[in-house]
Parts: C-alpha cells; structure tokens; sequence
C-alpha cells in the first residue's frame, strides 16, 4: 500500500496526467464507486505482461465487453468460497463462453490515498471476464441460464452465500487498452 500511495502520488502530480486529465475524466462516467482489491489466489490477478499496447494516436474500435461480476458477503471472503469459484463457477462460465480476466478480493487496509475515495467496511469478491463483443455476452448469458448444473447447483449455492444478488458493471476498453 506504500507503493501505490506513491506511484498515486507521482502519476496525479506528473506532467502525463496534467496533460491528458480532463479527456481521461472525459471517459469516466463514474470514478466514486471504488474497491481496493487484491488477487484471491496467487495466480487469480490480472497477467497483462505478454500483452502489447495498441500506438498512440490508434483510433481502432474495440468491441470488447469486459464485466466485472461483485459478490458482496456478510464477512470476509474466506478460502471455501475461493475454491468453489475455482472449482464449480469459473468452469461453468467459461464452459458457458466467458473468459476470465481475474477474480480478486476486498483489500483490508487503509487507504494510503485519500485523494481517490474507496469504499470501505465491504467484504467483496470481483471477478473479471472478457467477451468479443456485447452479442458474445448475451449467448454466454444465454448458455449459462440454460445449463443445469448452473441453474440447480451454482446458482443455488451462490444465493445461500452471498448477502444481496450479484452487481453486474459492463466495461468498454479504451482503444489503447491492454483488457
């Protein structure tokens, strides 16, 4: 958390952001429902290293939908429910067409930067999937609600554990984006 608050720090007092602020706030339509999070498992975060970042000055359009799905629970995740995303949902959803990005965990401390509000008290599970585009999403959507073991069994256990139904956010990546 000390080096977020300093990188934080270094990229909100440089010279890029004080260039291009106002067309990245631009691209944000909500930047004050914030989670701090972390990987639920060592290799669950996002792996963006093999990936190559479009040139500037790229105008390609993407398609892409990214969809962050947040589980939100009574108490802190615990090792039971990482496993049962490891073992019964993350198959069914990629069985179902989903990609997955990442799936991370409500991060505990304080906020070392006050200057980017986050939410706090909350005890969530975040996991991340990429589609082709939205006609991709609504196929896996539509397989997924079809499938009986995600229907009978998942869906089942998912509503027993968690303490409100799912939020569902839809992402569009940015033309440079490495999502």
């Amino acid at each position: 958390m000390p080096l977020r608050a300093q990188a934080l720090k270094d990229f909100y007092g440089g010279p890029i952001w004080k260039a291009h602020r106002e067309a990245a706030n631009a691209t944000m339509i909500d930047s004050d429902n914030v989670l701090l999070l972390h990987p639920a498992a060592p290799t669950s975060g996002f792996f963006l290293e093999s990936k190559t970042r479009p040139p500037e000055g790229s105008n390609e359009i993407r398609t892409e939908l990214i969809v962050a799905t947040i589980y939100y629970f009574n108490a802190p995740v615990d090792p039971g429910f990482v496993e049962f995303f490891e073992k019964r949902v993350k198959p069914a959803v990629i069985g179902s067409g989903a990609t997955i990005l990442a799936f991370l965990v409500t991060e505990r401390s304080e906020n070392t930067f006050p200057a980017l509000p986050a939410r706090e008290g909350e005890n969530a599970f975040v996991w991340f999937a990429r589609f082709d585009d939205a006609p991709a999403y609504e196929r896996y959507l539509a397989a997924l609600t079809q499938s009986p073991r995600w229907h009978d069994e998942i869906s089942q256990e998912l509503a027993r554990r968690l303490n409100r139904e799912p939020e569902i956010l839809k992402l569009s990546p940015t033309t440079r984006s490495l999502l």
